[in-house]
Protein backbone atom coordinates (compact mmCIF):
# COMPACT_ATOMS: atom_id res chain seq x y z
CA UNK A 1 0.00 0.00 0.00
CA UNK A 2 0.98 3.63 -0.24
CA UNK A 3 2.42 5.33 2.84
CA UNK A 4 -0.01 6.28 5.58
CA UNK A 5 -1.51 9.75 5.24
CA UNK A 6 0.12 12.71 6.92
CA UNK A 7 -2.51 13.36 9.54
CA UNK A 8 -0.81 16.56 10.62
CA UNK A 9 -1.96 18.19 7.39
CA UNK A 10 -4.59 15.90 5.80
CA UNK A 11 -7.76 17.36 7.25
CA UNK A 12 -6.63 20.92 6.60
CA UNK A 13 -5.78 20.06 3.00
CA UNK A 14 -9.12 18.34 2.37
CA UNK A 15 -11.39 20.72 0.50
CA UNK A 16 -14.90 21.05 1.92
CA UNK A 17 -17.68 19.53 -0.17
CA UNK A 18 -21.34 18.63 0.04
CA UNK A 19 -23.69 16.25 -1.70
CA UNK A 20 -27.44 15.73 -1.88
CA UNK A 21 -28.66 12.70 -3.75
CA UNK A 22 -31.69 10.47 -4.01
CA UNK A 23 -32.30 6.81 -3.23
CA UNK A 24 -34.02 3.82 -4.74
CA UNK A 25 -36.60 4.04 -1.95
CA UNK A 26 -37.58 7.48 -3.27
CA UNK A 27 -38.04 6.02 -6.75
CA UNK A 28 -40.24 3.29 -5.30
CA UNK A 29 -42.28 5.85 -3.37
CA UNK A 30 -43.03 8.20 -6.26
CA UNK A 31 -43.83 5.38 -8.71
CA UNK A 32 -45.74 3.10 -6.27
CA UNK A 33 -43.82 0.15 -7.70
CA UNK A 34 -43.58 -2.78 -5.24
CA UNK A 35 -40.05 -3.44 -4.01
CA UNK A 36 -40.27 -7.22 -4.45
CA UNK A 37 -41.15 -6.91 -8.12
CA UNK A 38 -38.27 -4.46 -8.60
CA UNK A 39 -35.83 -6.84 -6.92
CA UNK A 40 -36.82 -9.79 -9.10
CA UNK A 41 -37.77 -8.42 -12.53
CA UNK A 42 -35.53 -6.32 -14.78
CA UNK A 43 -38.55 -5.06 -16.71
CA UNK A 44 -39.85 -3.53 -13.49
CA UNK A 45 -36.40 -2.06 -12.82
CA UNK A 46 -36.42 -0.38 -16.21
CA UNK A 47 -39.89 1.00 -15.54
CA UNK A 48 -38.84 2.25 -12.08
CA UNK A 49 -35.93 4.33 -13.37
CA UNK A 50 -37.73 5.49 -16.50
CA UNK A 51 -40.72 6.81 -14.56
CA UNK A 52 -39.13 7.73 -11.25
CA UNK A 53 -36.09 9.76 -12.23
CA UNK A 54 -38.06 12.55 -13.99
CA UNK A 55 -40.51 12.74 -11.08
CA UNK A 56 -37.72 13.19 -8.55
CA UNK A 57 -35.94 15.76 -10.71
CA UNK A 58 -39.16 17.76 -10.99
CA UNK A 59 -39.83 17.43 -7.26
CA UNK A 60 -36.37 18.26 -5.85
CA UNK A 61 -34.66 20.26 -8.61
CA UNK A 62 -31.23 20.14 -10.21
CA UNK A 63 -29.21 20.42 -6.98
CA UNK A 64 -30.32 16.94 -5.92
CA UNK A 65 -28.40 14.26 -7.76
CA UNK A 66 -30.22 11.64 -9.76
CA UNK A 67 -30.33 8.00 -8.68
CA UNK A 68 -27.46 6.22 -10.39
CA UNK A 69 -28.56 3.41 -12.68
CA UNK A 70 -28.02 0.14 -10.88
CA UNK A 71 -29.35 -3.31 -10.23
CA UNK A 72 -31.45 -3.57 -7.04
CA UNK A 73 -29.49 -2.81 -3.85
CA UNK A 74 -28.61 -6.26 -2.49
CA UNK A 75 -25.71 -5.98 -0.05
CA UNK A 76 -25.65 -9.73 0.49
CA UNK A 77 -24.41 -10.81 -2.93
CA UNK A 78 -21.16 -12.20 -1.59
CA UNK A 79 -22.75 -14.35 1.10
CA UNK A 80 -25.40 -15.51 -1.37
CA UNK A 81 -22.56 -16.84 -3.50
CA UNK A 82 -21.24 -18.60 -0.38
CA UNK A 83 -24.56 -20.34 0.20
CA UNK A 84 -26.83 -17.93 2.10
CA UNK A 85 -30.30 -17.97 0.56
CA UNK A 86 -31.78 -14.56 -0.26
CA UNK A 87 -35.31 -13.86 0.95
CA UNK A 88 -37.48 -11.33 -0.88
CA UNK A 89 -40.52 -10.46 1.27
CA UNK A 90 -43.54 -8.54 0.07
CA UNK A 91 -43.07 -4.85 0.87
CA UNK A 92 -39.72 -5.25 2.59
CA UNK A 93 -35.97 -5.21 2.08
CA UNK A 94 -33.96 -8.27 1.11
CA UNK A 95 -33.06 -10.64 3.93
CA UNK A 96 -31.04 -13.84 4.03
CA UNK A 97 -30.49 -17.14 5.81
CA UNK A 98 -27.50 -17.72 8.11
CA UNK A 99 -25.87 -20.92 6.87
CA UNK A 100 -22.96 -21.38 9.29
CA UNK A 101 -24.33 -22.87 12.51
CA UNK A 102 -20.87 -23.50 13.95
CA UNK A 103 -17.45 -21.95 13.55
CA UNK A 104 -16.04 -25.31 12.49
CA UNK A 105 -18.62 -25.62 9.70
CA UNK A 106 -17.86 -22.09 8.56
CA UNK A 107 -14.11 -22.63 8.45
CA UNK A 108 -14.46 -25.92 6.58
CA UNK A 109 -16.91 -24.49 4.07
CA UNK A 110 -14.79 -21.41 3.38
CA UNK A 111 -11.71 -23.56 2.80
CA UNK A 112 -13.63 -25.51 0.16
CA UNK A 113 -14.78 -22.32 -1.57
CA UNK A 114 -11.52 -20.40 -1.82
CA UNK A 115 -11.54 -20.88 -5.60
CA UNK A 116 -15.25 -20.19 -6.02
CA UNK A 117 -16.42 -19.11 -9.46
CA UNK A 118 -18.50 -16.08 -8.47
CA UNK A 119 -19.78 -15.65 -12.03
CA UNK A 120 -21.88 -18.80 -11.69
CA UNK A 121 -22.60 -18.81 -7.94
CA UNK A 122 -25.88 -18.00 -6.24
CA UNK A 123 -27.99 -15.33 -7.94
CA UNK A 124 -24.99 -13.69 -9.59
CA UNK A 125 -26.00 -14.91 -13.10
CA UNK A 126 -29.49 -13.49 -12.57
CA UNK A 127 -28.21 -10.04 -11.57
CA UNK A 128 -25.57 -9.97 -14.29
CA UNK A 129 -28.38 -10.52 -16.78
CA UNK A 130 -30.50 -7.88 -14.97
CA UNK A 131 -27.63 -5.39 -15.31
CA UNK A 132 -27.16 -6.07 -19.02
CA UNK A 133 -30.85 -5.49 -19.71
CA UNK A 134 -30.85 -2.25 -17.71
CA UNK A 135 -27.74 -0.95 -19.49
CA UNK A 136 -29.18 -1.78 -22.90
CA UNK A 137 -32.50 -0.12 -22.07
CA UNK A 138 -30.92 3.19 -21.03
CA UNK A 139 -27.77 3.23 -23.13
CA UNK A 140 -25.64 4.02 -20.09
CA UNK A 141 -23.49 1.97 -17.70
CA UNK A 142 -25.42 0.15 -15.00
CA UNK A 143 -23.89 -0.60 -11.64
CA UNK A 144 -23.96 -4.08 -10.13
CA UNK A 145 -25.30 -3.56 -6.62
CA UNK A 146 -24.88 -7.23 -5.75
CA UNK A 147 -22.40 -6.46 -3.09
CA UNK A 148 -20.41 -7.42 -0.04
CA UNK A 149 -19.89 -6.10 3.47
CA UNK A 150 -16.77 -5.77 5.56
CA UNK A 151 -15.30 -8.77 7.41
CA UNK A 152 -17.02 -8.41 10.79
CA UNK A 153 -20.43 -7.59 9.32
CA UNK A 154 -20.08 -10.52 6.92
CA UNK A 155 -19.26 -12.80 9.85
CA UNK A 156 -22.47 -11.60 11.51
CA UNK A 157 -24.55 -12.21 8.40
CA UNK A 158 -23.30 -15.79 8.28
CA UNK A 159 -23.29 -16.58 12.01
CA UNK A 160 -25.98 -14.34 13.47
CA UNK A 161 -25.70 -13.38 17.14
CA UNK A 162 -23.31 -16.28 17.76
CA UNK A 163 -20.59 -14.05 16.30
CA UNK A 164 -20.54 -12.12 19.58
CA UNK A 165 -19.78 -15.28 21.56
CA UNK A 166 -17.21 -16.71 19.14
CA UNK A 167 -14.30 -14.50 20.33
CA UNK A 168 -14.80 -15.84 23.85
CA UNK A 169 -15.71 -19.46 23.08
CA UNK A 170 -12.93 -20.12 20.56
CA UNK A 171 -10.86 -17.01 19.82
CA UNK A 172 -8.23 -18.71 17.64
CA UNK A 173 -10.77 -20.47 15.44
CA UNK A 174 -12.73 -17.23 15.20
CA UNK A 175 -9.61 -15.44 13.94
CA UNK A 176 -9.13 -18.17 11.35
CA UNK A 177 -12.76 -17.80 10.31
CA UNK A 178 -12.42 -14.02 9.95
CA UNK A 179 -9.22 -14.41 7.95
CA UNK A 180 -10.74 -16.91 5.51
CA UNK A 181 -13.83 -14.73 5.22
CA UNK A 182 -11.73 -11.64 4.49
CA UNK A 183 -9.85 -13.48 1.76
CA UNK A 184 -13.17 -14.48 0.21
CA UNK A 185 -14.42 -10.89 0.33
CA UNK A 186 -11.21 -9.77 -1.38
CA UNK A 187 -11.71 -12.38 -4.11
CA UNK A 188 -15.29 -11.17 -4.59
CA UNK A 189 -14.08 -7.56 -4.85
CA UNK A 190 -11.43 -8.50 -7.37
CA UNK A 191 -13.97 -10.46 -9.42
CA UNK A 192 -16.21 -7.40 -9.66
CA UNK A 193 -13.30 -5.11 -10.54
CA UNK A 194 -12.23 -7.39 -13.39
CA UNK A 195 -15.85 -7.66 -14.48
CA UNK A 196 -15.84 -3.91 -15.12
CA UNK A 197 -12.46 -3.90 -16.84
CA UNK A 198 -10.52 -2.48 -13.89
CA UNK A 199 -7.36 -3.86 -12.27
CA UNK A 200 -8.28 -6.46 -9.62
CA UNK A 201 -6.32 -4.46 -7.02
CA UNK A 202 -7.46 -0.88 -7.40
CA UNK A 203 -4.46 1.48 -7.59
CA UNK A 204 -6.50 4.55 -6.70
CA UNK A 205 -8.38 3.55 -3.59
CA UNK A 206 -11.17 1.46 -2.10
CA UNK A 207 -13.78 1.62 0.62
CA UNK A 208 -15.45 -0.72 3.05
CA UNK A 209 -18.74 -0.87 4.94
CA UNK A 210 -18.58 -2.65 8.29
CA UNK A 211 -21.18 -1.43 10.77
CA UNK A 212 -21.12 -4.52 12.98
CA UNK A 213 -17.47 -3.92 13.85
CA UNK A 214 -18.70 -1.09 16.09
CA UNK A 215 -20.36 -3.73 18.30
CA UNK A 216 -16.93 -5.10 19.19
CA UNK A 217 -15.53 -3.05 22.05
CA UNK A 218 -12.48 -0.84 21.48
CA UNK A 219 -10.50 -3.26 23.65
CA UNK A 220 -11.25 -6.05 21.16
CA UNK A 221 -10.26 -4.17 18.03
CA UNK A 222 -6.47 -4.75 18.13
CA UNK A 223 -6.93 -8.52 18.33
CA UNK A 224 -9.98 -9.18 16.19
CA UNK A 225 -10.82 -6.19 13.99
CA UNK A 226 -7.70 -4.31 12.94
CA UNK A 227 -5.90 -7.38 11.51
CA UNK A 228 -8.74 -8.25 9.14
CA UNK A 229 -9.26 -4.64 8.13
CA UNK A 230 -5.60 -4.46 7.16
CA UNK A 231 -5.88 -7.80 5.36
CA UNK A 232 -8.88 -6.51 3.42
CA UNK A 233 -7.34 -3.21 2.34
CA UNK A 234 -4.07 -4.84 1.31
CA UNK A 235 -6.07 -7.19 -0.89
CA UNK A 236 -8.19 -4.60 -2.67
CA UNK A 237 -6.08 -1.45 -3.12
CA UNK A 238 -2.63 0.08 -3.16
CA UNK A 239 -4.21 3.53 -2.96
CA UNK A 240 -6.31 5.42 -0.44
CA UNK A 241 -8.62 3.83 2.10
CA UNK A 242 -12.11 4.91 3.17
CA UNK A 243 -14.72 3.36 5.44
CA UNK A 244 -18.37 3.59 6.41
CA UNK A 245 -18.79 2.37 9.99
CA UNK A 246 -21.91 3.31 11.94
CA UNK A 247 -22.23 3.59 15.71
CA UNK A 248 -18.59 3.80 16.75
CA UNK A 249 -17.82 4.99 20.27
CA UNK A 250 -15.32 7.76 21.03
CA UNK A 251 -12.67 5.24 22.09
CA UNK A 252 -12.87 3.54 18.68
CA UNK A 253 -11.95 6.70 16.81
CA UNK A 254 -8.13 6.67 17.28
CA UNK A 255 -8.04 3.31 15.48
CA UNK A 256 -9.18 5.00 12.26
CA UNK A 257 -5.69 6.46 11.91
CA UNK A 258 -4.13 3.04 12.50
CA UNK A 259 -6.20 1.72 9.59
CA UNK A 260 -4.84 4.54 7.44
CA UNK A 261 -8.16 6.08 6.39
CA UNK A 262 -8.39 9.27 4.37
CA UNK A 263 -12.18 9.39 4.66
CA UNK A 264 -14.56 8.21 7.38
CA UNK A 265 -18.34 8.15 7.08
CA UNK A 266 -19.98 7.68 10.52
CA UNK A 267 -23.51 7.98 9.07
CA UNK A 268 -25.96 7.06 11.86
CA UNK A 269 -23.87 7.22 15.03
CA UNK A 270 -25.62 8.42 18.16
CA UNK A 271 -22.64 8.19 20.52
CA UNK A 272 -20.42 10.59 18.60
CA UNK A 273 -20.77 13.93 16.82
CA UNK A 274 -18.49 16.14 14.69
CA UNK A 275 -16.84 17.74 17.70
CA UNK A 276 -16.03 14.38 19.28
CA UNK A 277 -14.69 13.02 15.99
CA UNK A 278 -12.50 16.09 15.49
CA UNK A 279 -11.15 15.80 19.02
CA UNK A 280 -10.44 12.06 18.94
CA UNK A 281 -8.92 11.49 15.48
CA UNK A 282 -7.52 13.42 12.52
CA UNK A 283 -9.21 11.53 9.69
CA UNK A 284 -11.34 13.71 7.37
CA UNK A 285 -14.98 12.80 7.88
CA UNK A 286 -18.47 13.52 6.64
CA UNK A 287 -21.61 14.24 8.62
CA UNK A 288 -24.90 13.00 7.29
CA UNK A 289 -28.50 13.65 8.13
CA UNK A 290 -30.69 10.67 7.30
CA UNK A 291 -34.36 10.75 6.40
CA UNK A 292 -35.97 10.09 9.78
CA UNK A 293 -34.90 13.28 11.66
CA UNK A 294 -36.41 15.47 8.94
CA UNK A 295 -39.90 15.02 10.33
CA UNK A 296 -38.83 16.57 13.65
CA UNK A 297 -36.78 19.44 12.19
CA UNK A 298 -37.68 22.69 10.47
CA UNK A 299 -35.69 24.64 7.90
CA UNK A 300 -33.77 26.54 10.56
CA UNK A 301 -32.77 23.26 12.20
CA UNK A 302 -31.43 21.96 8.90
CA UNK A 303 -29.51 25.18 8.35
CA UNK A 304 -28.01 25.03 11.84
CA UNK A 305 -27.18 21.35 11.37
CA UNK A 306 -24.98 22.15 8.40
CA UNK A 307 -23.27 25.21 9.87
CA UNK A 308 -22.52 23.46 13.17
CA UNK A 309 -21.19 20.33 11.45
CA UNK A 310 -18.84 22.43 9.34
CA UNK A 311 -17.80 24.55 12.33
CA UNK A 312 -16.95 21.40 14.27
CA UNK A 313 -14.73 19.96 11.56
CA UNK A 314 -16.77 17.99 9.02
CA UNK A 315 -14.97 17.81 5.67
CA UNK A 316 -18.26 17.26 3.88
CA UNK A 317 -21.97 17.13 4.65
CA UNK A 318 -24.56 15.11 2.81
CA UNK A 319 -28.11 13.81 2.74
CA UNK A 320 -30.16 11.57 0.47
CA UNK A 321 -33.81 11.92 -0.44
CA UNK A 322 -35.61 8.79 0.72
CA UNK A 323 -39.22 7.59 0.55
CA UNK A 324 -40.45 9.56 3.58
CA UNK A 325 -39.01 12.80 2.16
CA UNK A 326 -41.01 12.90 -1.06
CA UNK A 327 -43.42 15.64 -0.04
CA UNK A 328 -43.44 19.45 -0.48
CA UNK A 329 -42.71 20.25 3.17
CA UNK A 330 -39.58 18.10 3.27
CA UNK A 331 -38.41 19.32 -0.13
CA UNK A 332 -38.20 22.82 1.41
CA UNK A 333 -36.07 21.43 4.22
CA UNK A 334 -33.73 19.73 1.75
CA UNK A 335 -33.25 23.06 0.00
CA UNK A 336 -32.48 24.72 3.34
CA UNK A 337 -29.76 22.09 3.80
CA UNK A 338 -28.42 22.82 0.31
CA UNK A 339 -28.42 26.60 0.86
CA UNK A 340 -26.42 26.25 4.08
CA UNK A 341 -23.99 23.84 2.41
CA UNK A 342 -23.44 26.24 -0.48
CA UNK A 343 -22.91 29.13 1.91
CA UNK A 344 -20.39 27.12 3.93
CA UNK A 345 -18.55 26.23 0.73
CA UNK A 346 -18.50 29.88 -0.34
CA UNK A 347 -17.27 31.15 3.01
CA UNK A 348 -14.50 28.58 3.30
CA UNK A 349 -13.48 29.24 -0.29
CA UNK A 350 -13.12 32.93 0.51
CA UNK A 351 -10.93 32.22 3.52
CA UNK A 352 -13.42 32.20 6.39
CA UNK A 353 -12.54 30.12 9.43
CA UNK A 354 -14.72 27.33 10.75
CA UNK A 355 -15.26 29.44 13.87
CA UNK A 356 -16.77 32.14 11.67
CA UNK A 357 -19.10 29.58 10.12
CA UNK A 358 -20.11 28.54 13.63
CA UNK A 359 -21.27 32.13 14.19
CA UNK A 360 -23.94 31.49 11.54
CA UNK A 361 -25.68 28.97 13.82
CA UNK A 362 -28.80 30.45 15.42
CA UNK A 363 -29.02 30.85 19.18
CA UNK A 364 -31.55 28.02 19.35
CA UNK A 365 -29.33 25.85 17.19
CA UNK A 366 -26.39 26.38 19.52
CA UNK A 367 -28.54 24.93 22.31
CA UNK A 368 -29.57 21.89 20.24
CA UNK A 369 -26.42 20.75 18.48
CA UNK A 370 -25.16 18.28 19.38
CA UNK A 371 -26.65 17.21 22.68
CA UNK A 372 -30.33 17.81 21.99
CA UNK A 373 -30.99 17.36 18.29
CA UNK A 374 -33.47 14.69 17.12
CA UNK A 375 -31.39 11.70 16.07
Amino acid sequence: MSAKPDYETLRGETKFSWHVGATVSALLEVTSIPIREFNLDSKVGIELYRKGRPILREMFGKDVGTVGLSTPPVSYGHINCLGAELIFPEGGEVNHTKPFHSLEAGVNDLKKKMDLDFATAGMMPFYLDYREKMANAFGEPCGLWFGSEGPVTTAYTLRGNDVFFDPYDNPELFKEFLGLLTDSIVQFFQFKEKLDGRPPVNPDGAGMCDDISSMFSPEMWPEFVLPVFERYYRGVTTGTRSAHIEDLRPNHLPFLEEIGLVNYDPSVSSRINPKIISDRCRVPFGWRITDFPYRFMDCQDLTDFVFQAVADGASYVFTHAAASMCNPETVKKVHAFIAAAKESERMLGEGASRKEIGACVSDEGKKKFWDHWPE
